[in-house]
């Protein structure tokens, strides 16, 4: 295919090679794991549906700017992002007979993860704030346990206050009053993100692993923890951790299979002047290898290091992009390369701008999708998983295409 008929077909039900093509949309049953990557084109929401129905949103991000550099709004522009997700979220839990989310993540708090406040925002009908993203989805899921890196504080690494964060501590303290419970993120914690709904001895081979926040790395035996970086105050303020890489970061696992999701998390020190900004290296190295990934910073310049890919020797990448500099061709031949470590790998994206696909067109063409939710839907058990990539321009769940199903080998003793 020439560039021109690339371009053309961003964001069409084309079938990428490898794909069996598919047309129902499919429902969560008991036993299965599912990591469900809504593609909004405004940011990062990944919906988490354990083997027992427990329901774990990572992100809701809703983020303004230039509409020429944006990926186009899906499924259009009637709603908000937020609103969009909510409604995903509401089908996959009536998929399991529920109709509150167990817990919702937020990984670092920027708009593109937690929604973009400003003063045109509509005012929450239960509390004095207002709605984009995260609480957007609160206004009409339930939510039983918020966690985040910061509460109760949201002082770390420095006193912050905005119109984002500032909304968001005020829905904080109003839900908390509703019955949500607010915890902070627990470095090392293989308990706090838990299967809600059935003991652990019904699925006794899935687990989450907190593996990152505020700059503490999971040390891999216990729930210890190692802290990467200096003591503040020995930093100059234009040196303090930025809040990309003060993300959390987690892996699930279930029988051999293994997934990882970083948030913003990143890898580059200011030409090696700050080497413990890279929080992205350790934290892949902690997790392990893994079968499926979300590639850190949505593919950013700054992210997808050598480090973070030779450590998860990832067979499936996903790209939650939306701009127009998501990803960044060195991330994407990162990814692909067998000096890294061998054998294939499958990279989906939620989204690809034309210009993204003009500059990167070297390596694009390789992209199992882009656009579209990318679902990867794991079996009983956790011995093999597939891909879908599944309709956004709707609300039809429909299949596009299906990948694999592939073996799962990350946890090989596990089998």
């Amino acid at each position: 295919m020439d560039r021109a008929a690339f371009l053309a077909a961003l964001g069409s039900a084309a079938l990428a090679p490898g794909a069996m093509a598919a047309s129902s949309a499919r429902g969560w049953s008991r036993g299965s794991l599912e990591i469900h990557h809504i593609s909004t084109g405004r940011g990062n929401a990944t919906l988490c549906v354990f083997p027992d129905g427990t329901t774990l949103l990572i992100d809701a991000g809703a983020v303004r700017g230039d509409p020429a550099l944006l990926a186009p709004l899906r499924p259009d522009g009637s709603r908000r992002p937020g609103e969009w997700i909510a409604r995903y979220v509401q089908r996959r839990l009536a998929e399991t007979g529920t109709h509150a989310l167990d817990v919702a993540l937020l990984t670092h708090f920027h708009p593109d993860h937690m929604g973009d406040v400003a003063t045109d925002s509509p005012a929450s009908r239960s509390g004095p704030y207002r709605l984009s993203g995260i609480t957007d989805v609160a206004e009409v899921v339930p939510l039983r346990r918020i966690i985040d890196r910061g509460y109760p504080r949201y002082d770390y690494p420095a006193e912050r206050h905005d119109g984002t964060l500032d909304n968001y501590r005020a829905f904080i303290a109003s839900a908390k009053i509703r019955g949500t419970r607010p915890e902070r993120f627990a470095v090392g914690s293989a308990r706090q993100l838990r299967l809600e709904h059935a003991a652990t001895a019904k699925f006794p081979s899935f687990s989450v692993r907190n593996i990152a926040a505020n700059g503490e790395v999971w040390t891999g035996r216990g729930e210890g923890a190692t802290a990467y970086f200096p003591q503040l105050q020995m930093l100059p303020a234009e040196d303090l951790p930025d809040e990309n890489a003060c993300s959390c970061a987690l892996k699930l696992a279930y029988g051999r299979f293994a997934y990882f999701a970083g948030g913003d998390l990143t890898f580059t020190t200011a030409d090696g002047n700050l080497p413990w900004r890279d929080v992205e290296t350790p934290a892949a190295r902690a997790a392990g290898p893994v079968d499926a990934a979300a590639v850190d910073h949505h593919g950013y310049y700054d992210a997808g290091g050598a480090g973070f890919v030779r450590a998860l020797r990832s067979r499936v990448y996903v790209l939650q992009a939306w701009h127009a500099t998501h990803p960044a061709l060195s991330t994407l031949d990162r990814i692909y390369s067998t000096r890294l470590y061998s054998g294939p790998r499958d990279v989906f994206a939620t989204a690809i701008h034309p210009a993204s696909a003009a500059v990167n067109e070297r390596l694009i063409g390789r992209l199992r999708a882009t656009a579209g939710h990318i679902v990867i839907r794991v079996a009983p058990g956790g011995s093999t998983y597939t891909v879908d990539v599944v309709e956004d321009r709707d609300e039809s769940d429909r299949v596009l295409s299906t990948f694999g199903p592939y073996d799962s080998t990350a946890n090989k003793s596990a089998g």
